[in-house]
């Protein structure tokens, strides 16, 4: 894609920046769940984290919040317009704001960082080559024994929303549904932007073939992936105990087909 073509996840999230903010007030169990996962893996704060992808910046306030020093990298300026709106409304400044690529990170030196985290990158990359160029761009500025954390959306992810929301969709598109099944590209642009799908059993080898020791894979839905409006709309302490059990639950092998996204954490060694 050279520099003047239009990037359409770039375009996705400038024309509706509030997208990824409301998605995860929808989804509270995805986002309570990966903090967990950050509260155990990440290095005490002020460890200096860059956040590539992160959108409008659910993840760095609350980390900045914890103390941490934030680099926040993202595809869309009008995420990063939110992002600073978001922040001023939280009573907290996020250390730096770049508008980039995740797959180009060369504005940063070479182990710069005490953690990176990929919330979004990896599954607007359709091609594995791109998808390996952004993880390889992400433990270059990842300092030695520092923690990587990726986030991936299931190869089935696409099937259960079109159970819950369009269950017409296998019957009107079923050549191209077994294109997906098989290759995990989404590559219409309808419905979601151009997407790549991973299989589960996919998501270690790749991650290690780059230098990265595998510390956990979690199914950030746990069990309740596509049934989760009455338990997020649980008061606490109720909520926080459905957490625990899902934050068990997605560390459950034989469950991680069934969540709508895989959280990588990884060490670089």
């Amino acid at each position: 894609m050279n520099d003047t073509t239009p990037n359409p996840v770039e375009q996705m999230y400038d024309a509706d920046s509030d997208r990824e903010w409301q998605r995860l007030e929808r989804h509270r169990t995805e986002f309570a769940v990966t903090l967990r996962a950050l509260a155990e893996y990440l290095p005490p704060a002020p460890a200096k984290i860059l956040d590539v992808g992160g959108g409008p910046g659910r993840y760095a306030i609350e980390l900045t919040r914890q103390g941490y020093e934030i680099t926040l990298l993202d595809l869309s300026q009008n995420n990063l317009v939110l992002a600073r709106k978001k922040a001023a409304s939280a009573g907290v400044e996020i250390a730096q704001m770049v508008h980039g690529n995740a797959l180009d990170l060369s504005a940063f030196t070479r182990e710069s960082f005490d953690a990176v985290l990929m919330f979004g990158p990896l599954y607007h990359l359709l091609l594995e080559a791109e998808r390996l160029q952004a993880v390889q761009e992400a433990v270059r500025v990842l300092k030695g024994n520092g923690r990587i954390f990726a986030a991936f959306v299931t190869r089935f992810a696409p099937f259960r929303d079109a159970a819950t929301n369009y269950p017409d969709w296998v019957t009107n598109n079923a050549e191209y549904a077994e294109q997906i099944l098989k290759t995990g590209v989404h590559d219409r642009g309808q419905g979601f932007v151009n997407a790549y799908f991973a299989h589960p059993t996919e998501i270690c080898p790749f991650m290690e073939s780059v230098g990265l020791q595998t510390l956990n894979l979690i199914g950030c839905e746990g069990v309740v992936s596509a049934v989760e409006e009455k338990i997020n709309q649980l008061p606490q302490p109720e909520f926080a105990q459905w957490v625990d059990l899902n934050y068990r639950l997605g560390q459950e092998p034989s469950l991680y087909g069934a969540a709508e996204h895989l959280l990588y954490v990884g060490e670089k060694v």
